[in-house]
């Protein structure tokens, strides 16, 4: 990009920037803490799903040092529904590993950065450039489409990422890199975007190779998707005395360290089938049954005994929040069902 194409890029980024809730003010440093906590929330999530996570984490945990003295199950309860359990695993244990190693300072250098928990290419060289004011070359998705139409690469992707990165970088300014950072993601989030970009408003129009093109909209070129597979599972929701049984899954795998419904019978019961529930996750779509009765059994080891009226504060994953509204329901259609007994039988 021109040196008059950056800087177009920039005074537009100073005017029309988004204001998002990580971000300091003018003339404000940038917290780094806010920034390595956005930019783990950001990843594969909208702004709009991250802004009240980030908003109730700041509030409960404001430092890296709260936040790592935070409980497991405390961190992950507060994560559900945001997805990519993984991302608040490595959370915790990053900001255990700044706090320890660290004195609670993030590192400044990419190099540094990228020895923690959680943090790759990508989050480095955002923490590097916005907090830090390092020239750094953050490229997310968004980075990569504005570049692509900007250079009308007609590689496809995933193979065009090395071409991609060797473009930003050679557009990205010595001085104001995190200025610059931010500007090509708000570019590529409001203005450049996946479908039907605005190139009327584009500050950058004038530049634009797939532009003068005329088909921006072709850029990046994709190689096909894969088929996602399809998957088959079973929840078991057993309840006593007004509580339902849940249990706390292993820190490693698909949602490691969270707490759910079992997935395999905790107990011989009469079970009854309450419905099902599709659920797409990033490799895989699952179609997941929910089994219901009632009954009493010793909670597994990593098991408990959660009550019913309270069930929205366990922290359910999405996939199990739903099943557990399933639950809900049956338990509703049962007691009624036992009401209409009781009559009966009166």
């Amino acid at each position: 990009m021109p040196v008059d194409a950056s800087q177009a890029l920039l005074c537009w980024y100073a005017v029309d920037k988004r204001r998002l809730p990580w971000r300091a003010e003018a003339g404000a440093r940038p917290d780094p803490y806010r920034v390595w906590l956005s930019e783990i929330m950001l990843q594969q999530t909208t702004v709009a799903a991250v802004k009240p996570y980030f908003e109730a984490f700041t509030r409960r945990w404001p430092t890296v040092e709260a936040l790592a003295a935070a409980e497991d199950g405390a961190l992950m309860a507060a994560w559900a529904g945001l997805g990519y359990y993984a991302r608040a695993r490595n959370l915790l244990a990053c900001a255990r590993a700044v706090a320890a190693e660290h004195e609670g300072r993030f590192p400044s250098e990419e190099a540094e950065l990228r020895r923690l928990p959680g943090i790759g290419p990508y989050t480095a060289a955002a923490i590097a450039a916005i907090a830090f004011g390092r020239r750094a070359v953050a490229v997310d998705s968004n980075v990569e489409r504005v570049v692509a139409r900007l250079h009308a690469v007609k590689e496809k992707l995933p193979a065009a990422r090395p071409k991609l990165r060797a473009l930003a970088d050679a557009m990205t300014p010595d001085e104001g890199a995190g200025d610059f950072a931010q500007a090509m993601m708000d570019l590529g989030a409001t203005i450049c975007t996946p479908r039907n970009p605005d190139c009327a408003r584009c500050p950058v129009r004038a530049w634009c190779a797939a532009h003068a093109e005329g088909d921006p909209g072709r850029y990046p070129v994709k190689a096909p998707k894969a088929a996602r597979p399809h998957r088959q599972g079973n929840a078991y929701w057993l309840e006593h005395d007004g509580k339902v049984l849940l249990v706390r899954r292993p820190a490693k795998g698909l949602l490691g360290g969270m707490l759910a419904l079992p997935e395999a019978a905790p107990a011989d019961a009469a079970w009854e089938e309450a419905g099902a529930v599709d659920h797409v996750f990033t490799h895989f779509a699952l179609n997941m049954r929910l089994l219901c009765a009632t009954g009493e059994v010793a909670p597994p080891p990593q098991g408990e005994w959660w009550p019913i009226e309270r069930i929205g504060e366990a922290g359910l994953p999405t996939l199990f929040a739903k099943l557990a509204a399933r639950g809900l329901a049956w338990r509703e259609k049962d007691k009624a069902a036992a009401d209409v007994r009781q009559v009966i039988l009166v």
